[in-house]
């Protein structure tokens, strides 16, 4: 799968990245995770300290497939608004689901505390601003279920707004510590944690082949090796699709830039993130080295040829989107990329369970939250793995009812 094109940011931060073996031998684990990006190696974290004998392997550079496009914005609140969830799912479900991702940030936080390698984990507010008139009511509905189950936010008055960042908006809300992250160091992070504990990494290793037992599989590389497992588990984020496809995901495709380094960010209230009401929105938030990531402009293709066409048009409309609201701030793109993003179409992200598949997960984080729901899927499949059971699973599993 053509997941990406331009230049990546992420990849120019960590100076030297860890280098993992291929897989040259037959081998046998408990777990076996397929994708070495972030889902992947969130499951490897959950895991490795049950004692289990976990493989990942990827048939790239660890961390080399979606993650360094990730531009992690690290938020609970999701592309479908807090009252279309409880619409679609009623107020129970919707309310747990965000408890779970809100949860998931204190446990990414938790984790990047560990790490040998700095995830340059920081808690920020969001903004989240009306793009049109007709937005506010949007915003006061969503505001009404956020005071009511306690997650903590304000409202923003249209002169407070100015005063905090300095352009001019109707209403929006603050969201209380969402936070930000660098994903391609969290991801080498939580891999070499993994690997302190016994996990096995194995790059440039690609599955080509696959025999499903009841109570064993055994996956073909194509380096002609075998891995055998009691369990495996899917994190191949949206090359999922390739093993089996799910017909609640959807694939489109984004796009973002990375700018020149900024001297000084007054002007812009504890560089907090911003996103809007306006669908697709525009995001930006800041980096450790004072750059300035923006995205957004999705489209509604999956033909890498269309997605990668309108690239040099989509930068320097991001340029463009960000200079009217932060005008006195002169950057440029120093990086920018298309890539593919996925959704659902119920707006939850997805566990898949397959009978076809016995003993098989299919995590996919799909939505623009996707290191919070990879935090969560892999917590509950890693749960269910080692106990057998789940309470949240069924939240998020593929056959789930609304």
């Amino acid at each position: 799968m053509d997941l990406l094109s331009g230049n990546p940011y992420w990849q120019t931060t960590v100076a030297k990245p860890p280098v993992y073996p291929s897989l040259e031998e037959d081998i046998e684990c408990d777990v076996l995770i397929i994708g070495g990006g972030s889902s992947g190696a969130q499951c490897a974290y959950y895991l490795c300290e049950q004692g289990l004998d976990v493989v990942v392997v990827d048939k790239r550079k660890a961390g080399h497939g979606s993650t360094i496009v990730n531009t992690s914005l690290i938020q609970y609140l999701g592309d479908k608004l807090f009252y279309e969830l409880v619409n679609t799912f009623g107020e129970e479900k919707t309310v747990r689901h965000y408890k779970l991702c809100e949860q998931a940030i204190t446990d990414i936080e938790e984790a990047a505390k560990k790490l040998p390698i700095n995830a340059e984990f920081i808690r920020r507010d969001s903004l989240y601003y009306a793009s049109y008139e007709e937005d506010i009511t949007k915003i006061n509905k969503d505001y009404f279920y956020m005071q009511k189950h306690g997650f903590e936010a304000e409202i923003l008055s249209e002169d407070q707004i100015e005063k905090d960042y300095g352009f001019k908006k109707r209403m929006a809300m603050l969201i209380k510590n969402d936070a930000e992250l660098n994903p391609y160091s969290f991801t080498l992070g939580l891999l070499e944690y993994g690997k302190q504990h016994g996990v096995r990494m194995f790059e440039e290793t690609e599955i080509v082949g696959q025999k499903l037992e009841k109570d064993e599989a055994v996956f073909f590389t194509k380096n002609k090796s075998q891995i055998k497992a009691k369990y495996v588990i899917m994190a191949g984020g949206y090359e999922n699709q390739e093993f089996k496809r799910e017909k609640k995901a959807v694939l489109t495709s984004s796009y973002a830039i990375v700018t020149t380094p900024v001297k000084d960010f007054k002007g812009w209230k504890n560089r907090n993130l911003i996103w809007e009401t306006a669908r697709p929105y525009i995001y930006m938030r800041t980096t450790s080295d004072n750059r300035v990531i923006i995205g957004g402009l999705d489209e509604n293709t999956i033909v890498p040829q269309e997605r990668d066409a309108k690239l040099v048009h989509k930068r320097d409309k991001l340029l463009k989107e960000f200079n009217k609201l932060f005008p006195h701030l002169q950057v440029e793109a120093d990086y920018y990329i298309s890539a593919y993003y996925g959704g659902t179409h119920d707006g939850l992200p997805l566990i898949g369970i397959y009978d076809e598949m016995p003993n098989c997960y299919f995590l996919s984080g799909y939505g623009d939250n996707g290191t919070v729901y990879n935090m969560v899927l892999a917590k509950i499949i890693a749960e269910h793995i080692t106990t057998k059971k789940s309470s949240d699973l069924e939240l998020y599993i593929q056959t789930r009812k609304v």
